[in-house]
This record gives structure tokens, sequence and C-alpha cells, in this order.
């Protein structure tokens, strides 16, 4: 049996605004779902709840151990709710594919302040 993972990831939200201004349709093309960009897109925060989804999924790489490789996309991992609703993981394609082979459930918390967005992600062996 895999054993527990963590993983997690800071974002300097004014970087992170920066970066999308510059190239808002490369985010959202490639690196966002139609889902999480339009629950951005109604938020007064919405730099800060895309760099918020945006840790979470680098956080779920670390905790799958894949980083940005093994063949794992950003739309692999999605940030279903948030806000005023507990945060779900969505996760699909190749990052599914590790968990499933790893035998690991993904979980995540997110949290920001005026200047930095976080997320954990805990990967935790999934009930027999």
């Amino acid at each position: 049996m895999t054993p527990p993972r963590i993983g997690l990831d800071l974002v300097d939200i004014p970087r992170f605004q920066r970066a999308l201004e510059r190239r808002e349709g490369h985010w959202r093309e490639r690196v966002f779902t139609q889902e999480e960009w339009d629950h951005a897109a109604e938020r007064a925060d919405r730099a800060a709840a895309l760099a918020a989804r945006f840790a979470a999924k680098e956080a779920a790489f670390k905790a799958l151990g894949t980083g940005w490789g093994d063949g794992v996309a950003w739309k692999d991992v999605a940030v279903r709710g948030g806000g005023r609703s507990a945060p779900e993981l969505v996760v699909t394609g190749r990052a599914a594919e590790v968990a499933r082979d790893a035998g690991l459930q993904l979980t995540v918390s997110l949290t920001h302040t005026e200047t930095t967005a976080s997320a954990v992600v805990l990967a935790y062996p999934t009930p027999a």
C-alpha cells in the first residue's frame, strides 16, 4: 500500500495577476477548466481564486509524485467549489491513472491572503 503523501504550493498573487494580464488566453485554454474560469469570474477576488486553484494543481502533482511530468496535464486536476463551499479536487486523465495505480484519493485545502494563495493536497490510500 502506498503511504499518504502531502503536496503544498504557494503562489504570489500580484505576480500571478501580472501573468494573467500578459497571457490570459494561455491560462484559460491550457491551465484552467471552464468551470474553474467561470467560478473565478463571479468573484471580486478573481486573481486570488485562480491563484489558489493553480496552487492546488501544483500541490496535487507533488502529492502524486509526478511534478509536471509523467504525462499529467494542467486540466487533469481541477478544483470544484471553494469560497462558500468546501473545495473538491476533480482528478481526470493521466493524473487519475497515477492516483488509481498508486491506490490514492486526493483532498484539498485552499487559502489566501491579499498577497499569497496556498493549497495543500493530501493523497491518502483508497479504502479497500
